[in-house]
């Protein structure tokens, strides 16, 4: 760790107050706090007690002197072959009139709104709206089923919702209106309308009278409206976000308003190394977290351009985000390791063909980056630097990275680099909270209070929050649920979730140890190692892969070099007991593997509720290679 890093982060550790009002100065204030930090009541802790500030206004409003006619939004669709861009003034005028449309229908400071919508302008609209009003919003991601929407709706008794006909996916139409339909006649708490947006992709859109209203009508009608923000205590809850799979209720994450601006702005420039003007692209969807901090507010918070996308990174060839960045001078980018797994099955050549000068720096995070799709996209990326980073839906912005703003560190292929200032962290062993020497894994957890931004509860449930988040160790941890090391040179290493440890024979293995062995292979783009029931060792590893395109080798050839490649890098322990080669693995919308579908199909059980799943077929194909097997 460099020097001035190491000062920069012990500040925030052990000067904590004086540090975060520093950074709270970044931050328009109606009403300057009293206090930096309440910790009264630990673990729960709020941050500028008293002072009272909007998401909107620091977003939008602050802006429009300074940079009124700059892109704020530009929006890029494959799907539907469309490109629109939202200068600063034209986002405030749009903002303006949707918060009248809701404040017409009686919303008001502390109501919920359920946002349902796909990636288009409209839902930034929306999200901003809800808090120039001191409304609360829960934006769900777009598709998810009936009943999951259901959930979500009782949970958070929303008093309006806001939807579109339908999204769009691979070129095909994703009607939403049917489900949300279905989900209100599920619930027991509906909202009293549904705001609806017609984009003209289901011909057999069917309006509800009395429930549904055209809100782009209502808002044209308002045309010249201007709504002054609601001014609201820093600790009030700024929206409620349903972690991803979740098992039995909904665990919504609950986001306070102060603190988080204050972390987002200071991620902007001591982490991302941002410039108000700069073009911002995040390619995440604002159904999750990343969405949430990257694509919407933390720009916006900077006042620079993002980038709004609906689309894949393969359609219309896997060079088209790298077209977007050539063409939108793209200069930070945030990225996913599963995103570049899946153009690591194509030929480098539809990067190459671009000009990405304007680039500085591709950020990725959602899962662990193993160091083969590291090296494969550094190495093709050339000049722009790339960067592991670390965190969750609850910490709302990392908490290990290589912080570029502050001194760029040395990287280590796999490793997130360092924790960022105000997340005191430690490796810990599972039960005890004994801390770990280095080289030692253990339980990644962070000391409270947590920094600005991060949940402040579970929305609701004040004790579901100490029991998930606080009720692991003797010591009050916040637990991450990841597994982790920590080098010699402080460098962490973070291993994969805590219960996707497979137990052979007694030796607990992560997966990610194992799914980095197998992705060094040169055949592999994609793989998936998970625990099954062994009756002889209690459980056995079985690994499902995705081939790079060009492979010729048989599925027994492949299986036969994956498990000695295995037996090579982490042990005969290790070695898969079964190597199944798909088309592709089962994931969520936002990339992530399900795990536990893989699982159920080994065993043989039924795989549950997989309503996040992005592609039905591999589900399918994954079943039959097993049976084949």
């Amino acid at each position: 760790m460099s020097e001035r890093y190491q000062q920069f982060f012990r500040r925030s550790i052990e000067d904590k107050e004086a540090f975060w009002a520093e950074q709270a100065e970044d931050i328009y204030w109606h009403r300057r706090w009293d206090r930096v930090l309440d910790y009264d009541r630990p673990p729960f802790s709020r941050w500028f007690v008293g002072g009272e500030t909007n998401t909107c206004y620091n977003c939008v409003d602050r802006h429009l002197e300074a940079r009124g006619d700059q892109n704020a939004i530009v929006w890029i669709s494959t799907e539907v072959n469309k490109t629109e861009t939202l200068t600063y003034r034209q986002l405030h005028e749009q903002v303006n009139r949707y918060a009248a449309v809701l404040a017409a229908q009686g919303l008001v400071k502390g109501d919920r709104v359920i946002i349902y919508l796909p990636m288009i302008p409209e839902a930034l609209v929306a999200m901003l709206a809800c808090l120039r009003l001191g409304a609360i919003h829960s934006v769900v991601f777009g598709g998810f089923a009936p009943a999951n929407l259901a959930a979500r709706i009782d949970d958070a008794r929303p008093r309006l919702m806001i939807t579109a006909d339908s999204g769009m996916r691979n070129g095909k139409p994703v009607p939403y209106k049917p489900l949300v339909d279905q989900a209100i006649e599920l619930s027991k708490s509906p909202p009293e309308k549904v705001l609806l947006i017609d984009r003209g992709l289901d011909p057999e859109l069917n309006w509800v009278d009395g429930r549904d209203l055209d809100l782009p009508a209502l808002a044209a009608a308002g045309d010249g409206a201007a709504v002054e923000p609601v001014w609201v205590e820093s600790s009030d809850p700024s929206y409620i976000l349903y972690t991803s799979g979740t098992t039995g209720s909904p665990k919504g994450v609950q986001r306070d308003t102060g603190g988080h601006l204050v972390a987002l702005q200071a991620s902007m420039k001591h982490i991302y190394a941002c410039q108000p003007g700069e073009t911002y692209w995040a390619t995440s969807d604002i159904g999750w977290v990343v969405g949430h901090s990257y694509i919407v507010y933390a720009p916006l918070l900077n006042g620079m351009t993002t980038i709004v996308y609906e689309g894949t990174p393969l359609n219309p060839d896997p060079g088209i985000w790298w077209k977007i960045v050539a063409e939108q001078q793209v200069n930070v980018m945030f990225s996913a390791p599963t995103a570049v797994r899946i153009l690591r099955k194509h030929d480098p050549k539809y990067m190459q063909q671009h000009d990405l000068s304007s680039l500085r720096t591709l950020f990725l995070a959602g899962e662990p980056l193993d160091a083969p799709s590291y090296h494969w996209i550094q190495d093709n990326l050339k000049d722009v630097t790339v960067l592991d980073h670390y965190w969750q839906t609850e910490s709302g912005w990392p908490i290990l990275s290589n912080c570029a703003g502050v001194e760029l560190e040395p990287v280590k292929p796999g490793s997130p680099t360092f924790p960022v200032y105000g997340w005191d962290m430690s490796v810990v062993e599972h039960g005890t909270g004994k801390i770990m020497g280095d080289g030692e894994k253990g339980v990644l957890v962070a000391k409270p209070p947590l920094p600005p931004g991060a949940l402040s509860t579970v929305w609701g449930d004040d004790q579901r929050f100490l029991e998930s988040y606080y009720g692991h160790f003797p010591e009050q941890f916040y637990y991450t649920g990841d597994y982790a090391i920590r080098d010699s040179d402080g460098y962490y290493f973070v291993l994969g979730r805590a219960d996707e440890v497979i137990n052979v024979a007694g030796h607990r293995l992560g997966t990610r140890e194992i799914e980095e062995a197998i992705s060094g292979h040169p055949a592999v783009a994609e793989v998936a190692a998970v625990g099954v029931k062994d009756e002889v060792k209690g459980q056995a590893v079985v690994a499902v892969v995705v081939l790079k395109n060009d492979v010729t080798l048989s599925d027994e050839e492949i299986s036969a070099a994956i498990k000695k490649q295995v037996d090579e890098q982490v042990g005969p322990i290790a070695r898969p007991r079964e190597v199944h080669v798909v088309a592709g693995l089962p994931k969520t919308r936002s990339g992530k593997v399900i795990r536990r579908a893989i699982i159920a199909m080994a065993e043989g059980r039924d795989a549950g509720d997989l309503s996040t799943l992005e592609d039905q077929s591999t589900i399918e194909e994954i079943k039959k290679a097993i049976t084949r097997q």
